[in-house]
């Protein structure tokens, strides 16, 4: 998968000078506000304020979320309070201590709160209250307080994050998808371990055998091309859109001694010539692909598969579809800006339209949320070296980006597919059970 990340530099001066002494005047007013809005939650997050007070939740909480400045609380109320919220996180004026996944519990809270009509009253003074300190800088028990704003819209610039810093989380395979584990115990298993299970499993979907073709569709930093050819002889011809996977992968090619069995090239899957491959595979680039782009996207891989071949889809889904939302709006903005998610039904469709026979639909959804759980503690353990490549802003970036998505894989509004199909139907590609996918 490609990525996108926000300018570093133009988020550097995207900092705010809060003054001190309206911070402490403004402390009560914060406080009240937060007590009325988190009214009956009873989770494990506590929320503090600047002073370090805990206003919400327990002492000996698992995860806290640390308020910096008053006007968080103005943006908790606002129609786009995600955004706003992950921004705030970005600029450090939001900041999460221990279990940053568990911070999105307070958000599960916000969209199920129902608020009376007094009860909204009651907080629009008080918001109003403190946006007009957090302003112009007035004391709310009178006294006038001088206060400088520099504040900045949405960046809008992006960029691809250097291989070093993939490397700081990813296995040794540098595989940039879900992994597969034996049980949910992610800390007893390592990810290195899951993601060759994981690799070795779409081998085995694919029944690979010696001297087959096989076309990686957004090979990425060819992972999967190196671990068919080297385990199961197969010629593997990788295509991405990222120049540094593609120097990366044609490097470890000849390191490895597989320059002979695999080849890399940097081009779009619309412009594959007619050869005709015996497998295809496409693992993690779909979601870039677009909802209105399904019908050429599967009729190309109808195109270039053999009759009787398979093709093995692994990607990611949405429960709804990509519908318009402060998440969404916050992942094409800040991580893929070409990202859209479809329901799984949606993707079975699109793909029979195009001749293509589903044979194997798998659901793998809780191991994408223990591969998150597993980066993310690879990039909190590397902190310093990722700061050192991609600045603090790209860090927090995508430690909150992880975290949340691990909460949506658990949740389970994002999925994650293996769909298995054939270009025909006769003969039957697949044996009759599925006992050599698991020895």
């Amino acid at each position: 998968m490609r990525y996108y990340h926000p300018n570093d530099e133009e988020l550097l001066s995207d900092q705010t000078n809060e003054n001190e002494d309206i911070h402490k005047h403004l402390i009560e007013p914060c406080k009240n506000i937060l007590l009325k809005v988190f009214d009956g939650y009873k989770g494990h997050v506590s929320i503090k304020l600047w002073n370090n007070e805990i206003i919400v939740g327990a002492e000996d909480a698992s995860s806290s979320l640390v308020i910096k400045t008053p006007r968080i609380l103005v943006d908790i109320m606002s129609k786009n309070s995600f955004i706003k919220l992950a921004e705030a996180h970005l600029r450090n004026e939001l900041s999460a201590e221990g279990d940053i996944e568990r911070i999105f519990d307070l958000l599960d809270f916000l969209q199920e709160r129902k608020f009376s009509l007094s009860e909204k009253a009651q907080l629009f003074r008080m918001l109003l209250k403190v946006k007009r300190c957090v302003i112009t800088g007035e004391n709310p028990v009178g006294k006038n307080l001088s206060r400088r704003i520099n504040s900045r819209s949405s960046i809008s610039h992006h960029y691809d994050v250097h291989n070093d810093f993939y490397s700081l989380f990813l296995d040794t395979e540098m595989v940039y998808s879900c992994a597969y584990f034996e049980n949910y115990e992610e800390k007893k298993q390592s990810l290195d371990k899951a993601q060759q299970d994981k690799l070795e499993y779409i081998c085995k979907k694919l029944r690979l055998k010696k001297g087959e073709k096989l076309l990686d569709i957004g090979c990425g930093w060819g992972g999967l091309a190196f671990w068919a050819a080297r385990h199961y002889g197969v010629q593997v011809h990788g295509v991405t859109l990222s120049q540094e996977q593609l120097d990366y992968a044609t490097q470890r090619a000849k390191k490895l001694n597989l320059d002979q069995l695999t080849t890399f090239e940097l081009k779009d899957y619309r412009e594959l010539d007619e050869d005709e491959y015996d497998k295809i595979v496409s693992v993690g680039m779909f979601e870039h692909i677009g909802i209105a782009n399904f019908s050429n996207y599967f009729a190309t891989v109808s195109r270039l598969l053999k009759n009787g071949g398979l093709f093995l889809n692994h990607g990611i889904t949405n429960d709804t579809g990509w519908r318009d939302t402060p998440s969404t709006r916050f992942i094409n903005t800040y991580i893929f800006p070409d990202g859209e998610l479809a329901r799984v039904s949606d993707v079975t469709a699109a793909m029979e339209n195009q001749s293509l026979e589903i044979l194997d639909v798998e659901a793998l959804r809780p191991h994408y949320a223990l591969t998150l759980r597993h980066w993310i503690r690879n990039l909190e353990r590397n902190k310093k070296k990722a700061i050192a490549i991609a600045g603090e802003r790209i860090y927090r970036l995508w430690q909150l980006y992880m975290a949340g998505s691990a909460h949506n894989f658990t949740k389970g509004s994002t999925g994650l597919y293996q769909i298995l199909a054939s270009k025909n139907r006769q003969p039957w590609p697949l044996p009759l059970r599925r006992e050599d996918l698991y020895h």
